[in-house]
């Protein structure tokens, strides 16, 4: 096996990559390992990559090379299956929210008060999909119609308490400038010599539980409204306000319609606070959703938070280095309810609009050609989230490297 896998890998990093050569390898290797054990081995053949090891930064192919790779159904987009995938987890919602608010107030107090974390982690994660749903939308991969898309993401994003329209711009200059330290959007980390004094306090256990706490809770709502970790402008930037610098003039107006949203989202609170209590509004809709802002700055963090990822400045950055320069986590069971936006990330910033329910296969597909620019991390996700708050601290360039431009996370 690892003979073979060896043998893959040389192959991969060719100059020229042969496209069909390198599938016909992968799928040997697929099948070597499926023969094993009664089919008990694992079937990925990066299990026994060191993960830790940083990737390549100069890749010998092209985007074009990616693409020739998938197969042309995978990037079709259905407007039927797409939906089938909301009314799917409406559904689920509901008997969640049917089973918590018909039963859980008539439990004892002892059942109660472990009957409502259940139902916030199983609501908070069936919304978490609903919201990678709508995250699809802003990224033209729900269906051919850019109406449909936007209609769609605009109502499952503001009622999860996320400004659509205004996230859909962000996050598209997030993907067209990923890991560009002077142009990314978010997820900036900052050299050695503007670590702040707060970092080194707090660079200790119960610092970091404090750190990833605060992040995880608080990290996206501060984001949205004072633009923290995020691009620095000339001025204050905010996701809810139409002249914020993060916005072009044509995307105003549609950043107003976001508040607009979020407003009706706000009354609808309003008359259902009044008629069914704050407490019972707390308890079925406020905490799930912020367990799906909880969620989604988890995975994100961890699909741009490694030791093995470079950072560009604009001597060696471009877009397909940034690109590359991300990593796919396994979430377990999570990465179905989560429509596999977890462990399908790498290719997602390489091409965005796949719908997800397409994305693995057009993974698998590209892993051969990828080879070692590829890298999943399958490290147990509280294991991962301590390790990278206490290893990936600061970024800085190798003094021995001829790539300059090219940054590196170290530990305090």
């Amino acid at each position: 096996m690892h003979l073979v896998f060896k043998a893959a890998k040389l192959e991969w990093s060719s100059p020229k990559p042969d496209l069909k050569r390198n599938l016909s390898l992968y799928r040997l290797i697929i099948s070597i390992n499926n023969m094993g054990a009664g089919g008990r081995m694992s079937n990925d053949p990066f299990d026994g990559k060191k993960i830790m090891e940083r990737v390549p930064v100069d890749p010998p192919f092209s985007l074009s090379d990616l693409k020739k790779a998938i197969a042309a159904h995978c990037f079709k987009r259905s407007v039927i299956r797409s939906s089938y995938y909301v009314v799917h987890d409406l559904i689920v919602a509901y008997v969640f929210y049917f089973l918590a608010n018909t039963y859980i107030p008539f439990l004892p107090a002892p059942l109660a008060y472990l009957a409502w974390p259940v139902y916030w982690f199983c609501q908070a994660s069936i919304l978490t999909g609903l919201w990678v749903i709508g995250h699809e939308c802003g990224h033209h991969a729900f269906s051919e119609y850019q109406w449909i898309d936007d209609t769609v993401g605009f109502i499952l994003h503001s009622a999860l308490m996320t400004p659509y329209f205004s996230w859909k711009y962000s996050h598209r200059n997030h993907h067209a400038n990923t890991n560009s330290l002077d142009n990314d959007e978010v997820y900036i980390p900052k050299r050695k010599s503007k670590v702040r004094w707060y970092s080194k306090l707090l660079n200790n256990p119960p610092g970091r539980v404090f750190t990833l706490v605060f992040r995880f809770t608080l990290g996206f709502p501060l984001y949205l409204l004072t633009n923290i970790s995020g691009k620095k402008y000339g001025r204050f930037a905010n996701h809810f306000d139409p002249m914020s610098p993060i916005f072009t003039e044509r995307e105003r107006i549609q950043v107003l319609l976001s508040d607009l949203g979020l407003l009706a989202v706000f009354y609808t609170i309003k008359i259902a606070v009044t008629t069914k209590g704050a407490a019972w509004v707390t308890c079925m809709y406020g905490v799930p959703v912020v367990g799906v802002h909880v969620f989604f700055v988890i995975i994100t963090y961890l699909h741009h938070t490694h030791l093995s990822l470079p950072h560009y400045d604009s001597t060696e950055w471009n877009w397909i280095k940034g690109a590359l320069s991300t990593i796919d986590r396994d979430f377990g069971f999570l990465n179905r309810v989560f429509h596999d936006v977890t462990h399908t990330h790498v290719l997602h910033h390489l091409i965005s609009y796949i719908p997800h329910y397409h994305a693995k296969e057009a993974r698998d597909a590209i892993i051969p050609v990828l080879g070692e620019y590829y890298k999943i991390d399958r490290t147990p996700i509280f294991k991962a989230m301590w390790r990278e708050a206490k290893e990936c601290i600061y970024i800085e360039p190798d003094e021995d490297s001829h790539h300059k431009g090219v940054f590196w996370y170290h530990k305090m």
